[in-house]
């Protein structure tokens, strides 16, 4: 009995081996599935990435790979904060995620002082990048800091500052999570340096939010738009404050979503 069942298995094998089924075509592989555009989101001044939470799934709703970048010092991240913190250390922050998580054709968004950042990732990083998206941002030329795009220091800042630190005054204390903590100065004062002239290749929109009632021209980031549009960038105007991620949470996900 076990010489035939013996005998069986190996009629089995050979038939399979080289019979029928060695002739049998294989299965055609199966396609990769395409990979979906990122979209690398990088917030402002006092924020984290919690200012973009509405808008993120929205935008995964549109097939998108939302990463969102929390710079150091900021938002959950608050415990780090410090005065010796500078603009480089927040541009490191946004290269060291694209880096570790092998991120390519990169859709980057910069809102208000994350224009800053994006512009030195994109220098530093430009075949990583496939457009630049400025939401409401600053706009630096070479060797310019935070406060030279914005036309100097305000007096507003100037009352907010403490021991290196800006301390946002519209926090009020017991006010629950999340909410604006304390930026670090330095990363206003700090200049920006620019050495790729690769970056100028990159494709780059702006989007312009103006409150209700006023002209653009009256907007803190009208300047940063026209420099947009001298560089022949598209401008996009979109009427709502200087925070549209949470107010209008589905229009400026409609609006970033026609970016691919």
């Amino acid at each position: 009995m076990k010489t035939r069942a013996l005998l069986l298995l190996v009629s089995l094998f050979q038939f399979t081996t080289t019979g029928v089924g060695a002739d049998a075509p294989s299965p055609t592989p199966l396609a990769a599935p395409a990979a979906k555009p990122v979209m690398l989101i990088v917030h402002g001044a006092w924020g984290g990435a919690w200012q973009f939470s509405k808008v993120d799934p929205l935008l995964r709703e549109r097939g998108f790979d939302v990463r969102r970048v929390t710079l150091t010092g900021l938002g959950e991240r608050a415990h780090l904060g410090s005065k010796d913190i500078g603009l480089e250390t927040h541009i490191q922050d946004v290269v060291n995620v694209i880096l570790f998580e092998r991120l390519e054709n990169i859709i980057l968004v910069g809102h208000s002082y994350g224009g800053m950042v994006i512009t030195g990732v994109a220098d530093r990083l430009p075949e990583r990048i496939k457009k630049l998206v400025y939401l409401d941002a600053m706009l630096p030329n070479d060797g310019e800091s935070a406060f030279d795009v914005m036309g100097g220091r305000s007096e507003w800042i100037e009352r907010m500052t403490k021991d290196g630190m800006i301390v946002p005054s519209w926090v009020q204390p017991g006010k629950p999570h999340p909410f604006d903590v304390p930026h670090p100065l330095k990363t206003f004062t700090d200049p920006l340096a620019l050495k790729n002239p690769a970056r100028e290749k990159i494709s780059a929109v702006y989007l312009l939010t103006v409150d209700p009632g006023k002209k653009p021209e009256q907007d803190d980031f009208w300047k940063s738009a026209e420099r947009a549009r001298a560089r022949g960038w598209p401008v996009t105007i979109m009427e709502a404050d200087h925070n549209p991620q949470w107010r209008k949470p589905a229009e400026t996900a409609e609006l970033l979503g026609t970016l691919n």
